[in-house]
């Protein structure tokens, strides 16, 4: 049996005891959490859910997120998270395209859940941030046998050329990557405090941070939204031993007013991803708090560690380290040949961490893994040691400030404004958040719109982290022999 909800039950029977996650002064025990997320399971039981059914959550880093997301696993369902800075119009997507039985929201989102819901039939289910005490099924303590290959969560990815995909990550790439995780690269033990900033709908905060503190014990001390203030204030407070983080984070903490007096000394191992790692800040951060900092690399259909800079061997700064344990990676030209050493290429990879598939997709699963080595869409090099640097991005996909956003998206979103003719949505430099998101609009004939209307425009539809902070009009747009917009010849004014 694989189901990941067992390490659940296996942790709490061992460290019942030990906290297991905890919210500012809220605490949740092993043994608690594994009781509230029984209850969810007997309750979901109770209301049709079978195995395989998919169960959505939209919440952030509160205490009932884990207790949900087992409670669902114990239950055999399929998880499907998403970012609780949602529109409920967006919501409403993940629901239909999934298929999905019933979601979760909590009580901080508005009607956003209940909305989304009805508007696809199914029920939608809002609890408060410390756990849905008031569900109340018959617990189903023991998790329900799944198989290796048996969907466990659903995670919705670059959708560059249209809607996000569903990536289907399995028990075993999950339980593996979090093993992974706890054994070989940060050496986690149940006397570890993890620090739980990262979101837990992301697969980076869902695997090293919940999935791989379960397996070894430790305590997830969360944070709901990030704030480089009060992370410090958490990393003292909790003796933070382990902090995962993208690098605006590293840099919003290394930039806080409070980090001249900040007590980081209980910091042990750190560990960064999403987006490349600016070797200054890596090293500022490093001399400033004593701590390493490893970089490592990631996919959400790589459930998400594929390769890491890892202890026992000598760290690289700028690069993303070697392939994990399980995991093959290679860099192959459009043709899937190995390109030397040196020589830039799209990494390709193969192992127990790779997805089985995108949900209900099976040209875009075919076209993403033509060959059994799943093609990343980045662009990198490997050196004579094994190291690998990624150089540049072969997809459209944006990352502001460790959030994936896709270009196609705001773009059709900007096309439902009246005056807007064409739009293209292009990802800018920024020194804090990696790239900062710019649309270059053109108008219809005898059409007006200003930059701050079409701006409002789109925040008004789309999460806070989506819409353009830069928009300039343009008469026309770069476009190839076909028509097809080009997005890569698309260049904002220097005054951007």
């Amino acid at each position: 049996m694989t189901n990941l909800a067992a390490n659940l039950v296996a942790t709490a029977r061992e460290h019942g005891d030990r906290t297991a996650v905890k919210l500012d002064e809220y605490v949740l025990t092993y043994r608690q959490l594994h009781e509230a997320a029984a209850a969810v399971a007997g309750d979901l039981k109770e209301r049709g859910i079978n195995p395989g059914d998919r169960v959505g959550l939209v919440l952030p880093n509160v205490p009932a997120y884990p207790v949900l997301f087992y409670g669902a696993l114990l239950a055999g369902a399929v998880v499907v998270p998403m970012n609780p800075l949602l529109k409920a119009r967006e919501v409403e997507y993940y629901l239909g395209d999934s298929g999905m039985s019933l979601v979760y929201g909590w009580d901080g989102s508005g009607d956003v859940v209940p909305e989304a819901a009805k508007a696809v039939g199914i029920p939608g289910i809002v609890v408060p941030a410390t756990g849905p005490a008031e569900l109340g099924g018959t617990p189903a303590p023991e998790a329900v046998e799944r198989a290796d290959s048996d969907t466990a969560v659903i995670l919705y990815t670059s959708g560059t050329t249209g809607q996000p995909k569903g990536a289907e990550l399995t028990h075993h790439n999950l339980d593996s990557n979090a093993r992974t995780t706890v054994e070989t690269l940060i050496e986690i033990s149940a006397d570890d405090v993890i620090m739980g900033c990262l979101p837990l709908f992301h697969v980076f905060g869902l695997t090293c941070g919940l999935n791989a503190a379960v397996v070894a014990g430790s305590t997830l001390t969360l944070i709901p939204r990030f704030d480089p203030s009060k992370a410090l204030q958490v990393v003292a407070r909790d003796k933070v031993t382990v902090f995962e983080g993208v690098p605006t984070m590293y840099a919003a903490m290394l930039h806080s007013p409070d980090a001249a007096n900040a007590d980081m000394s209980s910091l042990r191992t750190c560990i960064t991803g999403g987006s490349a790692m600016p070797v200054e800040i890596l090293r500022n951060f490093e001399s400033t708090f004593g701590c390493e900092v490893f970089e490592g690399y990631g996919l959400s259909e790589t459930a998400p560690v594929a390769s890491f800079n890892q202890p026992g061997r000598p760290r690289k700064p700028g690069t993303i380290g070697f392939p994990v344990r399980g995991c093959e990676m290679r860099v192959v030209d459009d043709e899937g040949r190995d390109v030397p050493d040196g020589e830039p290429g799209e990494i390709a990879i193969r192992g127990e961490n790779v997805m089985k598939g995108y949900w209900n997709r099976p040209e875009a699963t075919e076209a993403a893994i033509p060959d059994g080595w799943f093609r990343s869409g980045d662009i990198a090099t490997r050196d004579a040691d094994g190291y690998y640097t990624i150089v540049d991005r072969k997809k459209d996909l944006i990352i502001r400030g460790g959030y994936n956003v896709y270009p196609r998206e705001v773009e059709e979103t900007l096309y439902e404004h009246p005056a807007v003719a064409e739009a293209a949505v292009v990802g800018i430099k920024h020194a804090e958040l990696g790239e900062e998101i710019g649309a270059a609009v053109a108008l219809k004939p005898g059409e007006e719109a200003d930059p701050e209307e079409l701006k409002n425009f789109v925040r008004d539809r789309l999460a806070a982290y989506k819409y353009p902070r830069a928009v300039w009009l343009v008469d026309a747009l770069p476009k190839g022999p076909t028509g097809k917009i080009l997005r890569r010849e698309v260049e904002p004014p220097a005054d951007v």
